[in-house]
């Protein structure tokens, strides 16, 4: 493919908060959550650590995942368990590297109530490729 490189290796979600509160529906899709969608644009994968931060404690991880070339993966900050879970109701912050440059977007659904909300943004890019 040998593509341009897009994107960055080093990126910040300043803002995180998973709710403590049950969601009012079965479906997993509508589960409340928080997601860092990957895009790998490469021809190699990517091999990404997650480091969480909080306001009165150290922080955790590092987390790990992989990101397959030319593909996108959303990482539901919900399921990561190894080093320890994200702890629910309680703000956060991400900084996010990778081996080679990918492109990070932050999603929260909220589905505490039956009106659903849904947020998206690009997150904060460190350096370049």
């Amino acid at each position: 493919m040998n593509a341009p490189a897009i994107g960055s290796r080093r990126w910040a979600i300043a803002e995180g908060y998973i709710p403590l509160n049950p969601t009012p529906s079965d479906d997993p899709r509508l589960v409340s959550h928080e997601a860092a969608c990957l895009l790998n644009a490469n021809d190699q994968d990517a091999q990404v650590t997650l480091t969480v931060y909080f306001k009165d404690r150290e922080p955790a991880g590092p987390y790990r995942a992989v990101v397959p070339a030319r593909r996108t993966l959303h990482l539901r900050m919900n399921d990561l368990s190894d080093p320890e879970p994200v702890p629910r109701d309680t703000d956060y912050s991400v900084v996010l590297e990778s081996d080679v440059p990918i492109v990070v977007q932050h999603t929260r659904l909220d589905s505490r109530q039956s009106a659903l909300a849904l947020i998206s943004t690009i997150a904060y890019a460190s350096g370049g490729a």
